[in-house]
C-alpha cells in the first residue's frame, strides 16, 4: 500500500466513472472463517481472504494461541491448521486493536478452552466498545472472566475451564458480534447451548454466522422461537473439501455503488452477489442506490450506472440490518434532491466512534441541514462549500464514504475541494481503497472509449 499523506485531496471526476472494481474479501467472513478454521480438526485454506488491519489482528492472535496460521497476501490466501478447540498455548497476551470481531470472538474462544490463562486488550477506543453481554453469558456457563479495567469492557483476563452448556441468556442488542461469538463456540460446550436473546439483534450477521457454521460441518442452528436458538454440542468442525472461498466485501462495495450517483457513469463489481443470494446483508445497499435513482445491474456481479442530469432522489430507509453502509448514503445525501432520512442507526454510536454524531457534525460543516436523533439522521441538501477538510475520527468508513462525495465536481472546475484527514485509517478493512479509487479515476479519464 502506498503511504498516504496526513490530509488527502480528492480529485473530482470530470468524466463519468467507468470500469470494474475488484473488491477485497469480506472482513466479516474472513474473521469468522479464521475462527471456524481454528476450531476445526484439519488444515483449511481460505481463498479470496481480506488482508487488512482487522484480519491481521485476528490471524496474529490465533498464532499467539499456538495455532499454525500462514498468510499468503500475494495469493489472497490464508492456511490454518485447526486444533479442534484446543489452544496449544497455555497462556497468552492478545491484542484486539480496534477490531470488535477480534475482541469478541477471542473472548469466546479462550473462555471455551479446557484450560489456560489468557489476557485480551485493545486500543483505548476498543476499551469503550461494549462486551458486557458476552462476558455475562460466558460467566453464566462457568467461564472465569475478570475485567481488569471497567466492568463489561476490555481488558479481560480469562482463566479457561471450558463451558458447561445448557440454557444461557445473552443481551447482544449493542452488537450482534457478541451473539455470533457465542454461537461459534457453542459446539464446544459440554451439552450444547440453548440461547435466549434478551434484546433484538441484527439478524443478517447472525444468519451469516449460522450459515458458515453449517458450511464448516455443524448441524443447522435451530431457531426454537424468534428469541431462542439451539446449537448442538459434541460435533467437531470439519470443512470438506478443505478450501473456503471468501465473498467480496459488500460493505466496501457500497462506496463504488454510490460513485456513479456522484459523478455519473457505470461501475461493475465482479463477484459481488445480489441481495439475498450470499452471506452478506450489506448487499442490500444496492436497493438503496436504486431508490436514489441509479440503475442496478447484475452481469456476473452487481454494478450500478447513472446518467447525470436525471433525478437523484432523497431516500428514507431503515438501516438497522445493514448499518455499516449508512455513512455511504449520508455522505452523498448533499447531492440528492429532497430530504434523506436514515434510521435504525442508534447502535452505531458505540462502534469505532459515535458514527451518528460524527456524521451530523461533518455534514453540518459541509453546510447541510441536519436533524440528529438518537437513532436517526435527516439530511436536507444545501450548497456545498468551495473548500473543506473533513475529519475521519480514525474511522475507516468516514474516510471512504466522504471521499465519494469529494469525487463530485462540486465547483465545476475539476479542482479538489474536499480533503480527507487521516486517510490511512482505511487500513482497518480496505488498505488500498484510495489506490483503487485513483485507478477508477484514471480508467474514466484516460482509457480508450
Amino acid at each position: 500500500m502506498t503511504s498516504l499523506p496526513e490530509s488527502l485531496p480528492i480529485v473530482p471526476f470530470t468524466q463519468p466513472a467507468r470500469g470494474a472494481v475488484v473488491l477485497p474479501g469480506s472482513k466479516s467472513i474472513t474473521n469468522r472463517a479464521l475462527l471456524l478454521g481454528a476450531l476445526g480438526a484439519d488444515r483449511v485454506e481460505l481463498t479470496g481472504a481480506l488482508f487488512s488491519e482487522d484480519t491481521r489482528l485476528m490471524a496474529g492472535a490465533l498464532s499467539g494461541l499456538g495455532i499454525d496460521v500462514r498468510l499468503d497476501p500475494a495469493r489472497s490466501s490464508i492456511a490454518i491448521a485447526g486444533t479442534g478447540g484446543v489452544l496449544p498455548a497455555g497462556t497468552a497476551d492478545l491484542d484486539a486493536g480496534l477490531a470488535g470481531t477480534v475482541a469478541r470472538f477471542l473472548t469466546a474462544l479462550c473462555a471455551a478452552a479446557s484450560h489456560g490463562v489468557y489476557r485480551i486488550d485493545g486500543t483505548e477506543a476498543m476499551r469503550r466498545r461494549p462486551m458486557e453481554g458476552l462476558i455475562q453469558a460466558l460467566r453464566s456457563l462457568g467461564a472465569g472472566i475478570r475485567c481488569t479495567g471497567a466492568e463489561g469492557f476490555l481488558p479481560v483476563e480469562i482463566r479457561a475451564c471450558g463451558l458447561r452448556g445448557g440454557l444461557v441468556s445473552i443481551d447482544a442488542g449493542e452488537s450482534s458480534q457478541m451473539l455470533s461469538a457465542l454461537l461459534m463456540v457453542a459446539p464446544l460446550a459440554r451439552d450444547g447451548l440453548e440461547i435466549a436473546l434478551a434484546d433484538g439483534i441484527r439478524e443478517p450477521f447472525v444468519k451469516m454466522t449460522a450459515a458458515m457454521m453449517e458450511q464448516f460441518g455443524q448441524p443447522p442452528v435451530r431457531w426454537l422461537a424468534p428469541d431462542r436458538i439451539a446449537v448442538a454440542g459434541g460435533r467437531r468442525y470439519r470443512l470438506s473439501p478443505p478450501v473456503y472461498a471468501i465473498e467480496p466485501d459488500a460493505t466496501a462495495a457500497s462506496y463504488f455503488l454510490a460513485l456513479p450517483l456522484a459523478v455519473g457513469g457505470r461501475i461493475r463489481l465482479p463477484g459481488l452477489r445480489p441481495p439475498g443470494t450470499g452471506l452478506q446483508g450489506d448487499a442490500r445497499f444496492a436497493e438503496v442506490i436504486g431508490q436514489a435513482g441509479a440503475r442496478i445491474e447484475d452481469t456476473g456481479g452487481i454494478g450500478a450506472s447513472f446518467s447525470l442530469g436525471t433525478p437523484r432522489r432523497g431516500v428514507a430507509r431503515d438501516f438497522r440490518e445493514f448499518s455499516d453502509t449508512f455513512l455511504t448514503l449520508a455522505a452523498i445525501a448533499p447531492l440528492l434532491e429532497g430530504t434523506t432520512r436514515i434510521s435504525g442507526i442508534g447502535h452505531t454510536r458505540r462502534q469505532e466512534t459515535d458514527r451518528v454524531a460524527g456524521a451530523a457534525r461533518e455534514l453540518r460543516r459541509l453546510g447541510q441541514e441536519v436533524v440528529e436523533e438518537e437513532d436517526a439522521l435527516a439530511i436536507t441538501p444545501r450548497p456545498l462549500p468551495r473548500e473543506i477538510e473533513i475529519e475521519t475520527y480514525g474511522d475507516h468508513r468516514f474516510a471512504m464514504a466522504l471521499a465519494i462525495l469529494g469525487c463530485a465536481d462540486a465547483r465545476g472546475d475539476g479542482q479538489p475541494w474536499l480533503r480527507v484527514r487521516d486517510p490511512g485509517c482505511c487500513a482497518k478493512t480496505f488498505p488500498n481503497f484510495f489506490e483503487v479509487l485513483a485507478r477508477v479515476w484514471n480508467d474514466s479519464h484516460f482509457s480508450s472509449r
